[in-house]
């Protein structure tokens, strides 16, 4: 089939097809939005924009290095994917390890990280790392970039592809950051502290433990 010149290289049915797998993989829970989301409700919304600039930021570096060919070659290298499933899930399991100290803690929820003067930067680099050793995000930008690369068009919609999906990622996590540091969502976050932190450290702990011990 012939394509139009009229057909904005943003709206293919391969781009569109793309944008919904993101967006699904993006918005779903998992350790990154739930990251954000106690974070905006323990410390506030400019906390937890900070640390999801640095998620976006570590799915950025992701996303140029698969438009740019260089995560294929990464993934050929097995060597390179097990260190960096092995340092994902070293800190999958420190944050799970927080966060259950956080859960078994005082009955007071932990001061934010205003209070307890915890440089913005710290939380910047927290969000990055949480992403950049996370070696799945590695094969979801893989597949993503290859539903981009049509028979049709080649890799010509690859760059619309990368755009359309940050702007979706960027979305998605600071919609997490500002609905989630309202008031009553912090007033939720009160209520429900331990349980929450005890279920985040749950998740970092079979998340980290099967990067750990995943032969793939």
């Amino acid at each position: 089939m012939i394509a139009s010149p009229f057909t904005s290289p943003f709206l293919t049915a391969d781009v569109l097809i793309a944008y919904s797998a993101y967006f699904v993989g993006t918005a779903s829970p998992g350790p990154s939005n739930l990251a954000i989301m106690s974070l905006a409700m323990s410390s506030g919304r400019r906390a937890a924009l900070v640390f999801a600039l640095g998620v976006v930021s570590g799915s950025f570096s992701w996303a140029l290095l698969a438009s740019l060919g260089l995560s294929a070659v990464l993934a050929s290298y097995s060597q390179c994917l097990v260190a960096i499933r092995i340092a994902g899930g070293l800190y999958l399991l420190w944050l799970g390890f927080k966060s259950a100290r956080s859960a078994l803690g005082a009955g007071k929820p932990a001061a934010s990280a205003a209070r307890t003067g915890e440089p913005l930067g710290r939380l910047y680099l927290r969000g990055l790392l949480l992403h950049l050793t996370n070696p799945k995000a590695v094969l979801v930008w893989l597949s993503i970039v290859s539903l981009a690369m049509s028979p049709v068009h080649g890799a010509a919609h690859v760059l619309p592809v990368v755009l359309g999906c940050m702007a979706i990622g960027a979305t998605v996590f600071s919609s997490y950051a500002v609905l989630f540091s309202t008031a009553s969502a912090r007033r939720i976050y009160v209520a429900i502290r331990r349980w929450l932190d005890g279920s985040l450290a749950i998740m970092f702990g079979i998340a980290g433990l099967k990067l750990l011990t995943s032969k793939s």
